[in-house]
């Protein structure tokens, strides 16, 4: 729960340091005192965006601290799942520049605005007048029944279904559309595919043409170089390898009379191997090399029906040209076999929706069971606010399956004997929905186990003792070890409240401070007379404020 707030420096808070106590609280103040500014700053500590106006006048930064004692509430498994270092003490830190830059911390270490707002979920609810509007949502009504019914992990397991029978059916609404497309140009398609398969298309067929091409249009040259290159090697009389040979002949005559030459022998020998090799490919190559203007005329024209084909296909080579081939094969196989996919996926879908349905199905059984419980509860805490004959119900209808489940919940109500129950956002009045929703945070507050509520006058459009009935509503809220404030303008309310702060203004010469402090007893009697009969504090306020705190025993 919320045990300490700090503000420095935001809008028309100078500085603030007050301390919050368990149990039920109440903040009074009168209208433009700043008690609003304070709930703002509890925002920013809630994930809220931030504006540089909010910044205090002439003040460079703006700091604003709350600090949360978790030593109840179960809520380490939960940092663990955001990655956030747990402590029992929890302090939360926003910081504001002029320059309009922002700073957000969890104890100490630095973090983005979504985890203050996934943490400020499971620490505080503020409760602000135009929450009422909720009650007018059908999402916000649903979102009730399942937090009394706990459907959590049912919800989540449907949720997964859900998604999976939705991929199923955009995945077969895909492949229709593609079918229906392809369709249209099976012929076309079909011309392509023929036309490629017939051009027997091989990797590495077009490189391979290309170089016999050159080669072709250069015999004469190629033959005539080699025969040059044969005649130097092995030419009668006058080819290196004879002369070489020759040449090995006579260092060998000379052995005997200088032995040392043996050597130049034996490396010249190497040598005339390698050349005798090489005069051999030579001469083989030149046997090879022969003009055959039909041959030619043949590599040319498949080399001119490969280069036509991937211009028209637009592709840079013979690869290019297979892929397209494959592509289409794939495309016309989908087509002949398009019904049986759509068959199968038709198949899975229909499996999917059912397991959807099922799942559906059992939430809408926990739902209803909720529904009771809901109605009961309701009931119990609205008749003592003023509303001896209300009925309250919980509607649920069936809708087509969607993220949350096949129900549509609606709350009915009736304040008076005879008239028809209808939407509570449609028939209630103003003070009715204030009692309503009150009577339904309360409901969730225990099945949620929220730390910290904060009413932001929740008492609009009543008086009295139904002021002095929700009162002790929120006083038993703020018991098993939960908090709860509420800012109000009602005595009754401020009088029920275990401790009671004012907000109130203050000038000075740096000009207006809004401040904020906890009332010793006497204060809070003169606190509550003040509200009772304005400026003017008589003693029969004074009595009557004594009266309206002896009940908070």
């Amino acid at each position: 729960m919320l045990t300490h707030l700090t503000i420095r420096n935001f809008t028309i808070i100078d500085s603030l340091d007050i301390d919050f106590n368990p149990g039920f609280s109440v903040i009074t103040g009168e209208t433009g005192a700043g008690k609003s500014i304070i709930l703002g700053a509890i925002a920013l500590l809630m994930g809220q965006r931030a504006d540089g106006k909010q910044i205090r006048s002439g003040a460079d930064k703006c700091v604003i601290e709350a600090r949360f004692d978790l030593r109840k509430y179960n809520l380490r498994e939960f940092f663990d799942s955001v990655d956030i270092d747990y402590d029992d003490e929890c302090i939360i830190r926003r910081e504001l520049t002029a320059a309009g830059k922002s700073r957000s911390f969890v104890n100490d270490t630095p973090a983005p605005l979504s985890a203050l707002k996934v943490l400020g979920e499971h620490l505080l609810d503020v409760h602000s007048q135009h929450q009422n509007l909720l009650l007018a949502k059908d999402d916000f009504q649903l979102e009730v029944t399942d937090i009394i019914a706990d459907d959590r992990k049912l919800l989540d397991d449907y949720r997964q279904t859900f998604r999976e029978y939705n991929e199923k059916a955009r995945a077969l609404d895909t492949l229709k559309k593609e079918i229906a497309a392809n369709r249209q140009n099976y012929d076309f398609m079909k011309f392509q595919y023929d036309e490629l398969t017939a051009a027997g298309l091989k990797e590495g067929e077009q490189e391979e043409l290309e170089q016999k091409s050159t080669t072709m249009s250069h015999a004469e040259e190629i033959k005539g170089a080699l025969y040059s290159v044969d005649e130097a090697l092995s030419g009668e009389g006058s080819g290196a390898v004879q002369a070489l040979k020759n040449s090995i002949s006579q260092l060998r005559h000379i052995t005997a009379v200088m032995p040392d030459v043996e050597e130049l022998a034996q490396r010249m020998d190497s040598c005339q191997i390698e050349l005798k090799d090489i005069a051999y490919e030579v001469s083989s190559r030149l046997e090879k090399v022969d003009f055959d203007p039909a041959e030619q005329e043949q590599v040319d024209s498949r080399l001119d029906r490969l280069y036509d084909l991937q211009r028209k296909y637009q592709t840079d080579d013979v690869a290019g040209l297979i892929a397209k081939r494959d592509e289409l094969e794939r495309s016309i196989g989908d087509i002949d076999n398009g019904d049986d996919r759509v068959i199968a996926l038709e198949q899975q879908m229909t499996e999917a929706r059912a397991k959807a349905e099922a799942e559906a199905a059992k939430l809408h059984d926990r739902r209803a069971k909720a529904a009771k419980k809901i109605e009961k509860e309701m009931l119990a805490k609205l008749q003592p606010l003023g509303l001896p004959n209300v009925r309250f119900a919980v509607n649920i209808e069936k809708k087509e399956l969607s993220s949350d489940g096949a129900d549509k919940v609606v709350f009915l109500f009736s304040a008076n004997p005879g008239s028809e129950m209808q939407p509570v956002s449609q028939v209630a009045s103003g003070g009715e929905i204030a009692r309503v929703m009150l009577a339904l945070k309360a409901m969730i507050s225990g099945a949620m186990k929220l730390p910290t509520i904060i009413f932001d006058e929740i008492d609009t459009g009543v008086s009295g003792k139904i002021a002095q009935q929700m009162a002790f509503i929120m006083k038993e809220m703020g018991q098993a070890d939960r908090q709860v404030i509420s800012i109000t303008h009602l005595p009754q309310i401020a009088a029920l409240g275990t401790t009671h702060y004012k907000v109130y203004k203050e000038q000075t010469a740096e000009g207006t401070n809004s401040r904020m402090q906890q009332l010793s007893d006497d204060d809070r009697i003169k606190e509550i007379a003040q509200m009772l009969s304005g400026s003017e504090v008589s003693k029969a306020a004074i009595s009557n404020a004594k009266e309206l705190l002896a009940t908070r025993f």
